[in-house]
């Protein structure tokens, strides 16, 4: 028999924390992806099934050098909640994506609060 995965078990992990996680147009979700070399935040309302706000390691005009690092994904998580502010948004329930809260996904949500969203 096949061992599991790690993508797998995060998969399943992901689905487990979606059971009590939704976005709602009020408090929408932010969810976090990392890879190895970058990481993507979205701001989703999952009534309407639309992306209010997103930032990755991977554009351009961010410039960030690394965003497989702390200071990378800081500094997405700072551009998210400008961003999500920028367009009215407050507070966000945080979606980890079945990742452990900690590391590159706690410095996002570290950033997202000092550029003032709530969760």
């Amino acid at each position: 028999m096949a061992k599991e995965t790690r993508k797998a078990r995060r998969v399943k992990r992901h689905s487990r924390i979606r059971k009590d996680v939704f976005g709602t147009p009020q408090k929408p979700r932010m969810c976090v992806f990392r890879s190895n070399k970058n990481i993507t935040v979205q701001i989703i309302d999952d009534v309407n099934n639309t992306t209010l706000v997103a930032a990755s390691s991977l554009e351009k005009d961010l410039a960030i050098e690394n965003g497989g690092n702390k200071e990378g994904a800081r500094k997405i998580g700072e551009v998210v909640g400008k961003r999500a502010v920028e367009k009215g948004i407050e507070a966000v329930c945080f979606d980890r994506a079945g990742f452990l809260y900690h590391g590159r996904v706690k410095e996002v949500a570290d950033g997202a609060r000092e550029a003032g969203l709530k969760f």
